[in-house]
């Protein structure tokens, strides 16, 4: 490099005396200022042009460019690529135009965005490099995406969390989509990853940003990340070198102090980077920090320090990337000395791009006019330069093309980062604690579980999925006595610490808080989920009456979604402690926990269906309920034990008051087949107590000596035993008026009449056995062929009950709802929910003469007081896709099995599909010919039933999809059914197999 032959005479320093006035003290802002000029002097002069970085070798045609460029430019233009600028897309005009006269008259070399919006960045990029003679960077902090920054974008979890994950694929799928929305958006920089080893959990600006404090962990998971930003051809960043993570002080407020040795930055600080660097990595940004042992300066901050970035960052370290301060706006530089000259300070200490700088046009001056004097030579100034413009070339600015905006807002919020985010969280939350296996929770027929909010955020999320897979009762108290006075009747109690997911919130519990948790885990089983930093558990002194300890991390929705997932076993924990809690915790601690066979919550993309198809279900729902074939929807679609698609349309009735939730319940007609009545029978089959060839006559003795005593079970069950398809029952309890008969029916509840089949109006208790009578008494087909008959169900209602000795409602809820978590099913559900849960059926104008709100409409079912074999459940679409999906899974949910497999397999058997009988054994299949209940497009093992009010539950073993559809398409008259007419179930069906990726 070319020396200054007079640097070490007298007169040299006498010169710099006059020029620029003592060295160490301030002058006026035309003069310039610089620490310690000899000794800069000479170590500058020690950089090599052979230490120009390798990492990115350029073509011939590259290097061209390169000098070509260098070439032309005026030393005023050099000068001002050093410089990347502050800039933001939510400012007015006038800080545009700044950017403007910063570009066009002092030619600056690059940008930093922050705040704002995609397009509006979008936009001025295209501006910014419209007008620039050289291209410039463009580079924002997009440490968890780039909703770090902008609004309409998509922010992944924090590296806190991320650091809990095991699998570095997932890292590095983070870093390939952030690096292709980083493309997208015409950057060429993300200031990330964080190499910081977060060893002191004060730490206020670090923390959360941190993969950790364990420096083998922070290094994997960050190299996964450059790897994955890289390979889109994005630059990553490391930053805060020398290592920030070792301080209580926030740089952006007043300097902090690292007290390490040089020995332990060495092992620790400087371990990721080193790794990195072997790595790849494309460059690296220097912190605002006093290390006393590295710059023995005091209080001189790193970023200007030329032992550290020259002598330890490039010679020692061998780094050849390019290299950024950080932003020379922070006070704990910014307060050091004048902006200019920090810039120089900054420039002489081996930086290449000073990052957003403050008065740019002085600091170009002090540049010129040290450059004047000697004080730095053209190859430094090359040596910068010159790496910039390789870094430019190698990010194809050469060929700058303007940022398309179209559909830019589509391409950044794709389906694929949601589809991640729950991956991410399935192997991010972590179980710190599970005394007797808490964790998942089991026997839900056995539970009772409450759930008590802390933190100041909102729970909807984690506290509506908690309930999508049993009864939780949200309980609240300010006084603790009273609080638990409420909760002993409970087994369990989950207690949700929400905080908020906004950067650098106060994540600490208070006083009250703390009380709170030691009172409540002393007096109850407690499972306490944390939606914070692992930090938040710092106060807790001790865990021991704490049963189940989940750290969730964040509290997004996703990760209200997956926690409650894990807490109910529908997922496993995998997730290990990033950083150490006191001494209660260690870093990498996290139990598994027991997956059981539950519906889990999901995107479409995980499970192999394309979400954009599946969102045509939205218009053929909306398609139907304006042209009023029913005034409310409830679709469901799971597919692979996951649900993917679960949505409420409409409102309870055409006067739109009351919208349609996921929570409501439907009366689901005929489903009440397949959900109730069968499992019980198929259970009574798989103890051996009746078989394919069992009689109607052996089953039930009230047949055996009626035309009907040989039917057997399987011809009965495949609707091909010639029974009538139903009988009139209603007609019977008539009186001659054609109204209800008092001998039937009392308008108040008496002794003998406490059946209620609507409101005042209830029935005789013994109708029942008057229908069987009926039933009994009535015709057979005289040709063996298909007839669908409702009595099939009915009969084996009174099998059931008198084998049992329980009625079908308390029957199907001690074997199965309560059990399944099916806490939103049951017969009659005015006794056990608010009826305006419930949208109403049929405006009765022949019989009961009133609206039909809770009570079933299936008149025969009414009769027997709402519960029978065929009709009367009511329940809505996440229950019955419950049971759906224990049909899937062949008798097992929640690892408990009902049924045996092959009981399952009997009773899936169309056993008459050669006559032309498409029935299985209590299921519907799929049809043999053009007309059927199903798109045409489900598997022949596939199976399910259809109902009267609008109704359809299916289920596919090849395909692996639960499909449920709910309405209450009756409403306000059931004469036309529409509806089934235009195939607005089976076009919803077809839909879902036309997402079918893989």
């Amino acid at each position: 490099m070319k020396k200054i032959s007079i640097r070490n005479s007298f007169f040299y320093v006498l010169f710099l005396f006059i020029a620029v006035g003592c060295v160490g003290t301030k002058t006026n802002k035309n003069k310039v200022i610089v620490t310690n000029i000899p000794s800069k002097i000479e170590n500058l002069d020690s950089i090599a042009l052979s230490n120009m970085p390798t990492l990115f070798e350029l073509s011939p045609q590259g290097n061209k460019w390169v000098d070509s460029v260098y070439s032309a430019m005026t030393l005023e233009e050099k000068f001002g690529q050093l410089f990347m600028v502050a800039a933001y897309s939510n400012k007015d005009s006038t800080h545009i135009k700044a950017i403007d006269t910063l570009i066009t008259d002092h030619k600056i070399g690059g940008l930093i965005f922050f705040q704002g919006g995609p397009v509006r960045q979008a936009k001025l990029t295209n501006r910014f490099q419209s007008k620039s003679k050289t291209p410039l960077f463009i580079g924002s902090d997009a440490e968890w995406g780039l909703g770090m920054r902008l609004d309409s974008t998509y922010s992944y979890p924090w590296n806190m969390t991320l650091g809990a994950i095991q699998d570095m694929k997932l890292l590095e799928k983070v870093g390939v989509q952030i690096g292709q929305q980083s493309k997208r958006l015409g950057l060429q920089f993300n200031f990330a990853p964080i190499l910081d080893i977060n060893s002191n959990p004060k730490n206020p600006i670090i923390g959360f940003r941190s993969f950790g404090e364990d420096k083998f962990k922070v290094t994997a998971h960050a190299i996964a990340l450059m790897k994955g930003v890289q390979s889109q051809g994005i630059f990553s960043t490391g930053k805060h070198f020398p290592g920030h993570g070792d301080t209580d002080t926030d740089s952006h407020k007043k300097l902090p102090t690292i007290n390490s040795s040089k020995e332990q930055l060495q092992n620790l600080a400087f371990y990721p980077y080193k790794k990195m660097f072997h790595e790849g990595l494309s460059s690296v940004m220097v912190a605002h920090l006093n290390v006393p042992s590295i710059e023995p300066r005091p209080n001189f901050p790193s970023s200007i320090s030329y032992n550290v970035v020259t002598d330890i960052l490039q010679k020692e370290l061998g780094f050849k990337g390019l290299i950024f301060t950080d932003a020379l706006n922070m006070k704990s530089v910014s307060e050091f000395k004048l902006p200019s000259e920090i810039n120089f300070e900054a420039f002489i200490a081996g930086n290449d791009v000073l990052l957003f700088p403050e008065n740019v046009p002085a600091a170009i001056e002090k540049f010129k006019f040290a450059y004047s004097l000697n004080l730095f030579t053209e190859e430094r100034l090359a040596f910068s330069v010159k790496k910039i413009l390789k870094f430019k070339y190698k990010a194809n600015l050469n060929n700058f093309k303007p940022i398309a905006t179209e559909n830019l807002y589509t391409d950044l919020n794709s389906v694929e980062n949601e589809a991640l985010h729950y991956e991410l969280y399935e192997n991010a939350i972590t179980v710190l604690k599970n005394t007797a296996a808490v964790l998942p929770i089991k026997n839900l027929d056995k539970q009772k579980i409450a759930y008590v909010k802390m933190g100041d955020d909102n729970n909807d999320v984690f506290v509506s999925t908690l309930k999508k897979y049993t009864e939780v009762t949200v309980i609240s108290d300010v006084n603790l006595d009273s609080l638990q006075v409420k909760l002993h009747p409970f087994t369990t109690v989950i207690i949700g610490y929400h905080k908020s997911d906004v950067a650098f919130s106060n994540h600490d519990l208070r006083l009250d808080e703390l009380a709170k948790i030691k009172f409540l885990a002393q007096n109850n089983t407690v499972i306490l989920d944390v939606f914070a930093k692992p930090y938040a558990l710092l106060p807790i002194i001790n865990f021991e009456d704490i049963e189940g300890l989940v750290v969730s991390y964040q509290n997004s929705a996703v990760a209200q979604v997956v926690s409650a997932e894990l807490i109910f076993g529908a997922i496993e924990a995998k997730g290990k402690l990033p950083v150490s809690i006191n001494t209660s915790f260690n870093v990498n601690d996290g139990l598994p926990t027991e997956k059981l066979n539950r519906l889990g919550f999901t995107t479409p993309e995980n499970v192999g269906m394309n979400s954009t198809i599946l969102s045509k279900i939205d218009s053929i729902a909306t398609k139907a309920i304006d042209a009023k074939m029913t005034p409310g929807i409830q679709v469901l679609v799971a597919r692979k034990g996951k649900v993917i698609y679960q949505k409420s349309f409409g409102h309870h009735t055409y006067d739109r008051t009351i919208k349609v939730q996921d929570s409501d319940i439907y009366d689901v007609a005929s489903l009440t087949k397949i959900i109730a009545t069968l499992p019980n029978v198929m259970q009574q089959y798989d103890q051996q107590k009746i078989n394919l060839e069992t009689t109607l006559g052996s089953m039930s003795p009230i047949f055996k000596d009626s035309n009907k005593a040989n039917i057997n079970f399987k011809d009965l069950l495949s609707h091909y035993a010639g029974l009538a398809a139903g009988i009139p029952f209603y007609k019977a309890t008539m009186n001659k008026s054609q109204s209800p008969s008092d001998v039937y029916f009392r308008k108040i509840a008496e002794e003998q009449f406490s059946k209620k089949l609507g409101d005042s109006l209830f029935i005789r208790n013994d109708f029942s056995d008057t229908i069987m009578k009926m039933i009994v008494e009535s015709k057979l087909s005289l040709k063996k062929e298909y007839k669908y008959s409702d009595l099939t169900f009915m009969i084996l209602k009174d099998y059931l009950e008198k084998t049992t000795g329980k009625p079908l409602d308390v029957l199907i809820q001690e074997n199965f709802y309560r059990s399944l978590g099916m806490n939103n099913s049951s017969f009659n559900p005015l006794t056990k929910f608010d009826k305006n849960r419930i949208p109403p059926t049929e405006t009765d104008t022949y019989f009961r003469r009133q609206l039909l709100q809770g009570y079933v409409n299936d008149l025969s079912a009414a009769l027997e007081g709402g519960v029978s074999g065929h009709a009367g459940v009511f329940s809505n679409a996440m229950d019955v896709a419950k049971i759906m999906e224990l049909y899937l899974q062949k008798g097992n949910y929640g690892n408990r099995q009902y049924f045996s497999e092959k009981t399952f397999d009997d009773f899936n058997t169309c056993y008459f599909c050669a006559a032309g009988n498409r029935r299985g054994v209590g299921f519907d299949k799929p049809q043999l010919g053009a007309v059927g209940p199903t798109c045409g497009c489900a598997s022949m093992t596939s199976f399910g039933h259809t109902g009267y009010t609008g109704t359809m539950a299916w289920a596919d073993p090849e395909t692996q999809i639960v499909y449920v559809f709910l309405s209450n398409r009756t409403f306000p008259i059931a004469s036309e059914n529409r509806l089934s007419k235009e195939n607005i179930r089976e076009d919803i069906q077809r839909v879902i197999y036309e997402a079918i990726i893989n």
